[in-house]
């Protein structure tokens, strides 16, 4: 069982993408073997009130059942964000993806702070993409960093209570939230932007943390899966252990059966 939870269903707002409909994603997960993934609105990323792509998302996935599963993109900065967490927990999203970078605050701001508490009272899951896009490859009529790991690092320390999923990024391993027991174990690694080849930054993530500390995830369709499925399969590590990466360790805080 393969779950993916760094996908996405389009449009985009600076590019076109292949497969950015539920049915041409769910085309996409049957063709690769991918049983289910946690999507969110591509085009919330740049809206400053999201949630009528929130809306549309939930409706657009509603045929394909529950191998769609739907987190919200909440911007904390816009002021009518707690009435679209609410309404997005009624109409059955499982978690939340935040975007500061893109939105305009910082992880260790109040209102941050704000949304992850009132997500984490309603058990909902808070992911944090680290970036959408390459910064080299972003439009000209942007200039967005990514998020700096030190920030997410306080952030998870700040909110025990809270379950964090950590999409696109790397560099994990060569500090804290790379280190077992430095921080709280409430957060997963998500590893499409690693390897584990050159680096090898995956492999030492499971003999530091565990295998039980990562999720499976490819960034479709802004990223074809194919990669972060090679990734998976040459990773060193015994069958059990891909085995949690690829399903276990995110259907867990889901609540998904295997």
């Amino acid at each position: 069982m393969i779950l993916d939870v760094n996908a996405y269903i389009g449009p985009f707002a600076f590019r076109a993408l292949r497969h950015d409909t539920a049915a041409g994603l769910a085309a996409l997960m049957a063709a690769k073997g991918i049983d289910r993934a946690i999507v969110s609105s591509a085009l919330a990323i740049t809206y400053r009130n999201t949630q009528t792509a929130n809306e549309a998302l939930a409706a657009e996935i509603k045929p394909h059942g529950g191998r769609l599963i739907p987190f919200a993109v909440i911007n904390p900065a816009y002021a009518g964000w707690r009435d679209d967490l609410e309404a997005c927990r009624t109409l059955g999203f499982r978690g939340l993806r935040i975007y500061p970078a893109w939105h305009g605050y910082a992880l260790g701001d109040s209102i941050c702070l704000e949304l992850v508490d009132a997500a984490t009272a309603m058990g909902m899951v808070i992911s944090i993409p680290m970036r959408v896009e390459d910064v080299r490859n972003q439009s000209w009529l942007v200039d967005v960093p990514e998020v700096p790991l030190a920030d997410v690092a306080k952030l998870v320390a700040a909110r025990p209570a809270a379950r964090f999923m950590l999409l696109n990024g790397a560099g994990y391993a060569n500090g804290p939230l790379g280190r077992k027991d430095a921080l709280p174990a409430n957060y997963l690694i998500e590893i499409s932007r690693m390897d584990s080849v050159l680096t090898d930054e995956i492999g030492r993530l499971v003999s530091n943390l565990g295998a039980d500390r990562l999720a499976f995830g490819t960034g479709m369709p802004l990223h074809y899966p194919d990669a972060g499925l090679l990734k998976l399969e040459i990773l060193r590590a015994s069958d059990a252990d891909k085995a949690k990466i690829a399903w276990g360790n995110a259907a867990a805080w889901l609540g998904l059966d295997g």
